[in-house]
């Protein structure tokens, strides 16, 4: 418990200790009616002063109508009735009520501030001498060294210089299987070093590092409301006041024309507490917290209540190929030459051509023709969705695609093979064909299986060959297939699809590239892979997986069903019970006993059923 609670609680022993003692007291001994008054005031005033002035400073703003002044209207008038016990009470239950709802928000919360742990307090900075100092991760400039001793976080992405250890990856990731680190590997900020001392080579600043960007994911994520949200918050703003005024006609109308004024303003205080909305205005906002909250512990972060909304309603799951549902990860498999050219040749002009590329079938190439001088290659021109043209030793080399060839005239021989085929030309001439086979994720296929089992239809939309994008999608059961398509083709086909999709459904692309970035925004929801992602994708995406698993998206999907499930459960037993006893209220059949069910009772059945969200082995 925090310090504000533990003297909440302190209040609330204190003032039923009072309450039971006066009852005792009042049970045996008859006292004057403005004795008990004054005597019940002290328990009143000791557990409902914060609320007293809470809605006086309410009515001195301009912001009226609260739950704290329905309260203090009901309390008041119940002591101004002549029952002091009841007044009492009813205030007493409703500090219970809101200590149980800080409490379990603060619970809430805890899931998400977790996360706060993975922010760096420091950076051991390297001199050019060899000295360390210790700086603000801040200050740390890029391209500088740093030193990550065992024990410590990593305080900004970057290279491996020296050194090897392994980096515990389960704040980010959700994942407590430790990942081993060399010489040349990438790192990012957030992890903890397990062993080994690391020097590393920053590739980022502090502000645009992946622990940065995601503590500022978190916390905004509570801005963006789900459309429930905003819709009890409106509800709310007119629901009380209407109550209120409901209240007014229920004290003054019926006693004007029958008499008894005592018991219709009692009934009216009755209706009042039982109307206070409660229940709703904690209770759902809670419920997305917990499961913004509970997906961030298994490594999948949501930027707002609003994507958690909406990927319940996901009905068609769009995915890229390379990356997403395979490791990226290539390596050349065969090698076809022309007449008259050496596989070492080919090799080489291929590697030189991409040598300026990031791209995953660039940096096979080179691992395949280790060594080379990336000085003899220049001029390199990427052409979207085709290849490369580079000017290597002065002559003129293309590494592509088919189209590549064909939009350069280049008379070429088609080869066939499961993976991605480079076609390379120089000045003209067909030098050969070589094969770049990659590797599905183990957790694909389980994945396309979770999908299916919820009723989401699945689809690839790829840019590499029709026969490897078929062979993979058979592989892993997906529904339809798209392939040998430029970026602006992705784009186009998921225009189609959203016409397609069934109405009330949304649409979900997954994706990691830079290329996936405007497919990313296109969709209804865009889910990235955050490890291995590029920067492009994950600020356009509205769902990131930090461990890059893409059964992670379905489990994605189950805890956003569930969370739905929960504010819809929620939001029909709180207005259902307050509906149903602000009847019985009107009609004198409830008194305030009933009320404290109707508000407190059922708010604390409302944030118990929220905190289910909170139960994150359940998704495991």
């Amino acid at each position: 418990m925090t310090k504000k609670q533990k003297k909440t609680l302190k209040r609330i022993i204190a003032a039923a200790v009072l309450t039971v003692l006066l009852a005792l007291l009042f049970h045996f001994v008859e006292l004057p009616w403005f004795v008990q008054l004054v005597l019940w005031l002290v328990p009143y005033l000791v557990i409902g002063h914060d609320v007293l002035r809470k809605a006086f400073m309410g009515i001195k703003n301009g912001e009226v109508f609260d739950e704290n002044f329905l309260m203090a209207v009901a309390t008041v008038g119940a002591i101004g009735c002549g029952e002091y016990a009841e007044g009492v009470a009813v205030m007493l239950f409703y500090q219970i009520g809101e200590l149980f709802q800080s409490y379990a928000v603060g619970k809430s919360r805890s899931s998400i501030t977790a996360l706060m742990d993975i922010r760096p307090d420091s950076a051991n900075l390297e001199a050019g001498d060899g000295s360390v100092s210790v700086v603000d991760p801040d200050d740390v400039p890029i391209g500088a060294t740093i030193v990550v001793k065992p024990g410590e976080k990593i305080p900004l992405d970057g290279v491996v210089l020296t050194g090897e250890s392994t980096l515990n990856t389960a704040a980010l990731t959700g994942e407590s299987r430790p990942r081993t680190v060399r010489p040349g590997d990438e790192v990012i900020s957030g992890c903890v070093n397990a062993d080994g001392v690391l020097r590393i080579q920053t590739t980022k600043i502090y502000g645009e590092s992946t622990v940065a960007k995601i503590l500022d994911l978190v916390e905004n994520s509570s801005l963006k409301k789900a459309p429930v949200e905003n819709f009890i918050t409106k509800f709310a703003r007119y629901y009380t006041p209407a109550v209120c005024f409901g209240a007014l006609v229920l004290a003054v109308v019926p006693p004007l024309l029958l008499g008894n004024w005592l018991d219709w303003i009692m009934r009216a205080l009755t209706f009042l507490v039982i109307s206070c909305p409660c229940a709703l205005v904690i209770s759902i906002p809670l419920t997305f917290f917990g499961g913004i909250g509970g997906a961030s512990k298994c490594g999948i972060l949501v930027k707002g209540g609003n994507y958690l909304e909406a990927l319940s309603k996901t009905g068609v799951a769009v995915f890229d190929k390379t990356g997403t549902l395979t490791k990226g990860v290539f390596k050349v498999t065969h090698t076809t030459p022309a007449d008259g050219v050496t596989e070492a040749d080919l090799l080489e002009s291929a590697a030189l051509a991409e040598s300026f590329s990031n791209h995953p079938i660039s940096k096979s190439l080179r691992e395949a023709c280790p060594g080379l001088d990336a000085k003899r290659a220049s001029d390199a021109q990427e052409i979207a969705g085709h290849g490369v043209k580079t000017q290597v030793d002065g002559r003129t080399v293309l590494a592509g695609n088919a189209r590549l060839m064909e939009s350069e005239h280049i008379d070429y021989t088609a080869a066939e093979g499961a993976g991605t085929i480079v076609y390379v030309a120089r000045d003209g001439r067909f030098l050969g064909s070589i094969l770049i086979s990659d590797e599905e994720k183990p957790t694909a296929g389980t994945a396309m299986q979770g999908l299916q089992a919820q009723g989401v239809r699945t689809v690839m939309l790829t840019g590499d060959a029709p026969a490897v994008a078929e062979l993979v999608a058979k592989d892993l059961g997906i529904d339809e297939v798209h392939a040998g398509l430029l970026p602006a083709d992705k784009v186009a086909w998921v225009e189609k699809l959203l016409a397609q999709k069934p109405e009330k459904k949304e649409l979900a692309f997954v994706g990691d590239g830079i290329n996936d970035a405007p497919v990313l925004m296109r969709a209804d929801i865009g889910i990235a892979m955050g490890a291995l992602g590029s920067d492009a994708a994950i600020e356009a995406a509205d769902i990131v997986l930090m461990d890059d698993d893409p059964a992670k998206i379905s489990l994605a999907m189950r805890i956003s069903r569930k969370c739905m499930r929960i504010v819809y459960q929620n939001i029909v037993f709180a207005l259902a019970v307050k509906a149903l006893c602000l009847i019985l209220s009107a009609l004198g059949i409830t008194n305030m006993w009933w009320g404290v069910f109707a508000d407190v009772g059922v708010m604390i059945l409302a944030v118990l059923n929220a905190t289910r969200m909170l139960n994150v082995k359940e998704y495991r």
